[in-house]
């Protein structure tokens, strides 16, 4: 057992490979467990991919966008594991006994931290994914679902400028952030959540399910943060190991619950499909195929202020699908 534990730990020369960067860095041990995240993580997108293209083309948009959010972060924490995507900040709170280390002794006075941008980056994609698969099936209007990307991009992007900063103003950044995340879930667990209700008590009690479980998740975000790249309280080898678990249960977990509940729906009354094809290339095929072909071919799509298509839709009032409100 010995030799094996040997064996695998000299196979993990990433920190040899790529050099720490900071005073106040990973170990060997941070880098094994961001590698396992970074396979469950490849694991949940491919699975994520192959149950959407098990169901009908146009009832795959929430698993293809729960399959690229998970890929998207697996490629982060390939980053990671490969001690890459980091930047060295000069600390606001010297702690001696961070790593063990005496500062003092060691002559060090302004230690640096390393401040993993690559997972900033991931957030930026992947939490507005997460926003979408939740209030895509809602029926929210598109002008409140912008708002609300925003502001998700908003409270990312404050936490990355907070965590550059070496001084006490990252604190301004942080309060920012936090205001945003606080309108982000007034608006989940209020607006989007009475639109929900007009869709049917099913769309409502599968939307509080998945809505409520990520608000949770994401509250323990910034107390991470804080006690991390703000306050510089624990190692950056317990913070990966704290954001791991956190980004496993909000991103491959929260994801197959929340496709569970929505696979149960009925996708019609969303009011939108992912099988679209535009007008001009549907032209283009009528083009190709010849003037004979134009009698047989199908109505082509009606297309909605959003740009959803209902395909085949007469376009008398009497049979009109529910457009989606811009």
């Amino acid at each position: 057992m010995e030799a094996a534990a040997d064996f695998l730990v000299k196979r993990n020369n990433v920190l040899n490979v790529n050099p720490l960067v900071a005073n106040i860095d990973i170990t060997t041990a941070a880098s094994d467990w961001l590698w396992a995240v970074f396979a469950v993580m490849l694991a949940s997108a491919i699975g994520l991919l192959a149950w959407g293209h098990s169901r009908p083309i146009g009832e795959r948009a929430f698993h293809e966008l729960a399959a690229a959010l998970c890929f998207t972060a697996s490629v982060a924490y390939f980053s990671m594991a490969s001690d890459l995507g980091a930047a060295a900040v000069p600390v606001e709170f010297v702690r001696g006994g961070t790593l063990g280390e005496n500062w003092v002794a060691l002559g060090v006075t302004d230690p640096t931290r390393s401040i993993w941008y690559a997972r900033y980056i991931d957030w930026t994609i992947t939490t507005p994914m997460l926003l979408l698969s939740l209030v895509l099936a809602t029926g929210m209007p598109l002008s409140q679902i912008f708002g609300l990307i925003f502001f998700d991009i908003v409270m990312i992007i404050t936490g990355l400028l907070g965590a550059l900063t070496p001084s006490r103003y990252k604190w301004g950044f942080f309060t920012f952030g936090c205001v945003a995340m606080l309108w982000i879930f007034y608006v989940l667990m209020f607006t989007a959540r009475k639109s929900a209700t007009l869709l049917g008590s099913d769309y409502a009690k599968a939307y509080t399910v998945s809505a409520s479980v990520l608000a949770v998740l994401w509250f323990v975000y910034p107390i991470i943060w804080g006690v991390a790249d703000g306050g510089n309280v624990i190692t950056p080898t317990s913070e990966m190991v704290a954001y791991g678990v956190l980004d496993l249960l909000a991103k491959p977990v929260f994801s197959f619950i929340h496709m569970m509940q929505i696979s149960r729906l009925d996708y019609a009354r969303l009011g939108f499909s992912s099988s679209k094809v535009s007008d001009g290339a549907h032209q283009g095929l009528l083009h190709e195929k010849g003037p004979m072909s134009q009698s047989a071919t199908p109505r082509p799509s009606t297309v909605v202020g959003d740009g959803n298509a209902f395909h085949n839709a007469p376009a008398t009032q009497a049979h009109a699908q529910p457009q989606v409100a811009v």
